[in-house]
């Protein structure tokens, strides 16, 4: 007889519906997990989606900072019976040591979007350095790969946080190379100061909203951005020998997705001037059959 479906259940099927809606490049890793890991990392997924939410959404900026700090308080407290993601996530970190201060990393860098948003009406660089980047990067996305380490677990071994951050970033690089002019269609600029100066670049759409790039100097940028976050993407994925072998196919799986996108942008830099690349259904399912064998994204050493 099936046993009954409980509250619990019906909050971790919620969350699952989330991340299969929403999580187009994750999901493909995530559902490499057995059971219980897949669950409680599909609920990570839904805050952490929500709490992205807030950034990107269209409320006033006074009311994202106000969802924000309320969503952050969230956390300190019982959840709502009637929130399925919280009530997960709450029921997750009984089971796994999820750093729930990961989450508020993550509420840290969207705040940093939101501030970017409110500074003028126009795209500015927000970040000088690529330093800078990096600090944001290790929130919105760092900050996750800490949370999942929490669900993943791994061998002892000090570096263990330390490349999940670095993978996170990784990622993390790997948007904003291919959201580009989509960002700046929303006044956002990622890209640092000094390195848009460095190579001549001024971030400009044209009439067609499609990015101008006169000198060649914004494909240089991007081809040298995507060389250094292949060195990042290394020395993240010293991770997976950590893991065991569905959690290190689930890494391999979703970093392999991004880093397979990252090497199809930099084969062809302007390709993102006028769309937001993305890999086909069968490209991903390959690469999250390459990682369940046990292999590595292609041109990547793990040991």
């Amino acid at each position: 007889m099936t046993p009954p479906r409980t509250p619990l259940d019906a909050a971790y099927e919620a969350c699952d519906a989330i991340t299969r809606r929403e999580a187009r490049n994750f999901y493909y890793g995530i559902r490499l997990l057995p059971p219980a890991k897949r669950s409680a990392l599909c609920a990570v997924y839904a805050l952490a989606r929500r709490i992205d939410d807030i950034g990107d959404g269209d409320l006033p900026t006074a009311e994202k900072v106000a969802a924000l700090a309320d969503l952050r308080q969230s956390l300190r407290r019982p959840p709502d019976a009637a929130d399925p993601v919280l009530v997960a996530v709450t029921d997750a970190v009984t089971r796994y040591p999820i750093p729930l201060g990961a989450f508020d990393e993550l509420v840290d860098g969207v705040e940093a979007d939101v501030a970017m948003d409110a500074r003028s009406d126009t795209a500015s660089c927000f970040y000088e350095s690529f330093d800078d980047m990096v600090g944001y990067c290790r929130c919105v996305a760092g900050s996750v790969g800490r949370l999942c380490l929490g669900i993943f677990g791994s061998r002892p071994d000090p570096e263990a946080s330390r490349y999940a951050d670095v993978l996170g970033i990784a990622l993390q690089q790997t948007n904003i190379l291919r959201d580009i002019r989509e960002d700046l269609q929303n006044g956002r600029i990622y890209l640092p100061r000094a390195e848009l100066e460095r190579f001549g670049v001024e971030l400009v759409l044209d009439e067609h909203e499609v990015l101008v790039d006169k000198t060649g100097g914004l494909a240089e940028l991007i081809t040298f951005s995507a060389a250094r976050a292949r060195e990042w993407y290394a020395e993240g994925l010293k991770l997976v020998p950590l893991l065991d072998r569905r959690s290190a196919a689930c890494v391999t799986a979703m970093s392999g997705i991004y880093r397979k996108l990252l090497d199809d942008i930099a084969a062809d830099p302007p390709s993102v001037y006028h769309q937001r690349r993305s890999l086909s259904g069968w490209q991903k399912a390959a690469v999250a059959a390459r990682a369940l064998s046990g292999r590595a994204p292609a041109g990547v050493q793990t040991s």
